[in-house]
C-alpha cells in the first residue's frame, strides 16, 4: 500500500524523547510503548480540534522527537464504496487532486502543530497515563506468569476486608484471607514471604494471587533452607498440611550414602525450625518416602506404631491395625494424624485396634463357616478348614482345581470332589431360584444379557424397579452400587456394567462421542466419591 504525503508542518521536541526514556526506566517498560502512548494522546487532541470523524494520525520521530500531524483519507475504487466521506474518497475524485493516485492509497494532508490548551493537555495526560499503566500491567503479567510456583518477598501495602495487598516492588499481589495461615495477623509495612499460586488476566488488569497455606509453600521453604534439596540430592515426594497446626513431608534421597531426613532437620533442628518459624509454629513431621506403599503409610502414621496393614489396591484403601493403646495417637486430635497421612500417601486409611481386628476376624470366620455348613451340608470341622485355607465363597469351592483342595490336611481326592459337586449343586439351585424370582419381577431378557450382571444383581435391580437395559443405562455409578447386594460390587465394576448397558446407544456414533459418554460415567463416579467424602 503506497501513501501520498504533502509537506507537513512539524514540531521538533527533543525533550519528549528524554521524558519517554525516563518514564520507561521508572515503569520498567519499553520506550516505544511510551512514545506510542504520546502519539495516541496527540491524535486524540487532534481529533478534538479537527473533528472526531476524521482519521487523524500523529507521529513522533524516535531520534529527534519531531512531531507530525496529518489527516488520512483512503482511496476506494467507486463512489458506491465510500462509506464515510471524512475518511474515504473515490478514485476519480482522488485523481483530480493527485494524478497518480490508485485504489488502496491514502491521501495524506499535513496539519499544523497543535497548541495544547488546558483541557487538551489534560486529556492527553490521561491517555498517556492509561496507556503507560496498561503497558506496565502487560509487563507484570508476562513477568509473573512465568513465576507461578516461586516464593516471593514483599511488603504489606494495605489490608482490604481481610485480604492482604502485598507490594512486590514491581507489582502488587493479593493474599486472600483463606490463603493466610489461621490466626496470622499482618500490619501495614510488615515483610512477608509467600507462594505465587496463580496469575490471571482479569478486566481490571493482571492479578497475582499469593498463598501461605499451599503445600508447595512449605516445600519451597525447605528447598531454600536445605542445600541438598536445592541441589536435587534429596527430593520432596509429597507434602500434606493442616496450615498453622501440623504438616507431614515425605523425602527421598537419590544418594544411598545420605539419609534424607537428617539434612532436612539440620544441626540441632536449625533447618526445620527456620521453616516452622515462618509457618507460625506449624509442627512438621519429616518422613522417609518408600516405593512400597505399605511401608510408606506405616512411616506416614508416625509417631504411632503399626502392627499390621492390609492393602486393597482395587479401591485404593488400606486397613491399618494398631495396638489398642496406640489408637488415639494414630488417629490424632480430631483425626488430624490419619487425615494428613491419607493426603500424603493418596490412600484412604481405615484404622482398627488389634482387639477390633480380632473381633472382626472372628465374626468373619464364623460367618463364612456358617455359609459352608448350610450350603455344603458339612460339619463345623470341614467348614473351619475351608475358611482357614482361605476359601471365602461357595463359588471358590465349586470351581477350584481338585489338586488344590487335596492339599488341605485331612482332604483326599474323594472328599474334595464331593465338596465341589455339592457346591455346584447348591449354586445351580440358587441360580434357578434367582431366575424364577427375576421372571416374577418381570426383569427383561435384554437386561439379563448385559455383561457383568449376575443373577443376584438382576433380582436386586428388579426389586428396585430397574427392569430393562435402558433403566440400567440411566443409572449413575453410585446408584447401581447402592442397589447391589452389600459388598458385592466395586466402583470399577459398576462403571463397566453401566458402559456395557449403554453400548447400544452409541453403536452409530464416532469414537469421540463414545469417549465422551465414558467420561460421563467417570464423572458420575467422581460425584459419588465426593458425596461419600462429605458424609465422612
Amino acid at each position: 500500500m503506497s501513501e501520498s504525503m504533502n509537506t507537513s508542518a512539524a514540531q521538533t521536541r527533543p525533550e519528549l524523547i528524554e521524558v519517554a526514556e525516563a518514564v520507561a526506566r521508572d515503569k520498567g517498560i519499553d520506550r516505544d510503548e511510551v512514545l506510542e502512548a504520546m502519539e495516541q494522546a496527540i491524535q486524540k487532541a487532534g481529533r478534538s480540534k479537527y473533528g472526531h470523524e476524521h482519521d487523524i494520525r500523529a507521529n513522533i520521530n524516535r531520534s529527534t522527537g519531531e512531531i507530525t500531524l496529518a489527516r488520512y483519507v483512503e482511496v476506494v475504487e467507486t463512489p458506491e464504496e465510500v462509506e464515510n466521506e471524512a475518511t474515504q474518497i473515490d478514485l476519480k475524485a482522488a485523481q483530480k487532486i493527485q494524478a497518480g493516485a490508485e485504489a488502496g492509497d491514502y491521501m495524506v494532508d499535513a496539519l499544523p502543530p497543535i497548541d495544547f490548551g488546558r483541557i487538551a493537555a489534560q486529556t492527553a495526560k490521561q491517555v498517556i497515563v492509561q496507556r503507560v499503566r496498561d503497558a506496565e500491567r502487560s509487563r507484570q503479567f508476562a513477568e509473573y506468569k512465568g513465576r507461578i510456583g516461586e516464593i516471593v518477598n514483599g511488603l504489606v501495602k494495605r489490608i482490604e476486608y481481610g485480604n492482604v495487598i502485598v507490594d512486590l516492588n514491581r507489582a502488587e499481589a493479593i493474599l486472600r484471607r483463606d490463603e493466610s495461615i489461621p490466626r496470622e495477623h499482618f500490619n501495614t509495612g510488615d515483610r512477608l514471604r509467600s507462594y505465587i499460586v496463580d496469575v490471571r488476566e482479569e478486566a481490571r488488569g493482571p492479578q497475582i494471587f499469593l498463598s501461605r497455606t499451599h503445600p508447595q509453600f512449605m516445600a519451597k521453604l525447605f528447598a531454600q533452607e536445605v542445600p541438598e534439596i536445592y541441589d536435587g540430592v534429596i527430593e520432596i515426594k509429597a507434602v500434606a498440611r493442616d496450615p498453622g497446626s501440623r504438616a507431614k513431608i515425605a523425602v527421598l534421597s537419590h544418594d544411598s550414602s545420605i539419609d534424607p531426613v537428617g539434612p532436612c532437620i539440620g544441626m540441632r533442628g536449625s533447618r526445620v525450625q527456620a521453616v516452622v518459624g515462618e509457618l507460625q509454629g506449624e509442627k512438621i513431621d519429616i518422613i522417609q518416602w518408600s516405593p512400597d506403599q505399605a511401608s510408606f503409610i506405616v512411616n506416614a502414621l508416625a509417631p504411632a506404631e503399626v502392627a499390621k496393614v492390609v492393602l486393597d489396591e482395587e479401591t485404593n484403601r488400606i486397613e491399618v491395625v494398631v495396638p489398642d493403646e496406640q489408637l488415639s495417637l494414630a488417629i490424632g486430635r480430631r483425626g488430624q494424624n490419619v487425615r494428613l497421612a491419607s493426603q500424603l500417601s493418596g490412600w484412604d486409611i481405615d484404622i482398627l485396634t488389634e482387639a477390633q481386628e480380632s473381633d472382626r476376624r472372628n465374626t468373619e470366620f464364623k460367618s463364612r463357616s456358617r455359609i459352608f455348613v448350610d450350603a455344603l451340608d458339612v460339619d463345623d470341622v470341614i467348614a473351619h478348614l475351608l475358611v482357614t485355607e482361605g476359601f471365602s465363597s461357595v463359588e471358590e469351592v465349586a470351581f477350584v482345581p481338585v489338586e488344590d483342595m487335596v492339599g488341605i490336611e485331612g482332604f483326599d481326592e474323594e472328599i474334595s470332589e464331593e465338596l465341589r459337586q455339592r457346591a455346584r449343586a447348591y449354586l445351580a439351585a440358587k441360580n434357578e431360584d434367582l431366575a424364577k424370582r427375576r421372571k416374577e419381577l418381570k426383569v427383561s431378557d435384554d437386561l439379563a444379557e448385559v455383561e457383568g450382571v449376575s443373577p443376584e444383581l438382576l433380582v436386586a435391580l428388579g426389586e428396585n424397579g430397574i427392569k430393562t437395559r435402558d433403566d440400567l443405562a440411566d443409572l449413575a455409578t453410585d446408584e447401581l452400587m447402592e442397589f447391589a447386594p452389600a459388598g458385592t460390587l466395586k466402583e470399577a465394576k459398576a462403571n463397566e456394567i453401566i458402559m456395557a448397558a449403554r453400548a447400544h446407544w452409541f453403536e452409530d456414533e464416532t469414537p469421540a462421542e463414545s469417549a465422551e459418554a465414558e467420561d460421563g460415567v467417570k464423572e458420575d463416579a467422581k460425584d459419588a466419591e465426593a458425596v461419600e467424602e462429605d458424609k465422612k
